[in-house]
């Protein structure tokens, strides 16, 4: 059998820091900030260490994406509270940030018969005239699957790495289960 993996690929948390945050301020203070309120009620804004991009919004909330951890994430939450901070507008106590997803890449090992697997397994979509890719949907999780016939996978909906890592195994059980999992390439 091949490798089976799990690589995280985009971390998006949420955050709180307390106090409501005064956008058209920031948005002519910070740097890589873009702010069009009649477009859309967030700021903008892309840092650099660690690379992420953020919504802030006047309530204080923070949506942060791009980081490829929880950790990577969290440092880019304390980074963007640092830069609102020398600004002079102070952040009482620490924010507090939740996971909203994860997503990652990998390969359960082996080839796929996506056509099968379709009739087999179900909670799943699969059009290949319009993407190459089988959507399947794990029972009782929150996790959803892109399976690609090379075996190579995306998986989306997860809060952790073990979460993400418990459920390539599941997946993979259920393949080989089902008769479903082809030799490697």
């Amino acid at each position: 059998m091949g490798k089976v993996f799990a690589k995280t690929q985009n971390v998006v948390v949420s955050a709180t820091i307390h106090r409501d945050l005064p956008l058209e301020k920031l948005a002519t203070k910070l740097e890589g900030a873009e702010y069009n309120p009649e477009q859309f009620p967030g700021l903008i804004l892309k840092i650099e260490e660690p690379k992420a991009s953020a919504l802030l919004f006047s309530s204080g909330k923070i949506i942060c994406t791009g980081t490829k951890s929880i950790k990577e994430a969290g440092k880019a939450i304390a980074a963007i509270v640092r830069l609102i901070e020398k600004l002079g507008l102070k952040v009482k106590g620490r924010p507090e940030i939740e996971v909203q997803n994860m997503v990652a890449s990998g390969s359960v090992g082996g080839k796929l018969n996506l056509n099968e697997i379709v009739f087999k397994f179900e909670n799943t979509e699969y059009e290949p005239e319009q993407f190459p890719g089988l959507v399947y949907k794990l029972p009782e999780s929150h996790i959803t699957f892109l399976l690609f016939g090379t075996g190579k996978i995306v998986i989306t909906g997860a809060k952790s790495e073990k979460e993400i890592i418990d459920s390539v195994h599941v997946l993979r059980k259920q393949l080989i289960d089902a008769e479903e999992l082809g030799e490697p390439n």
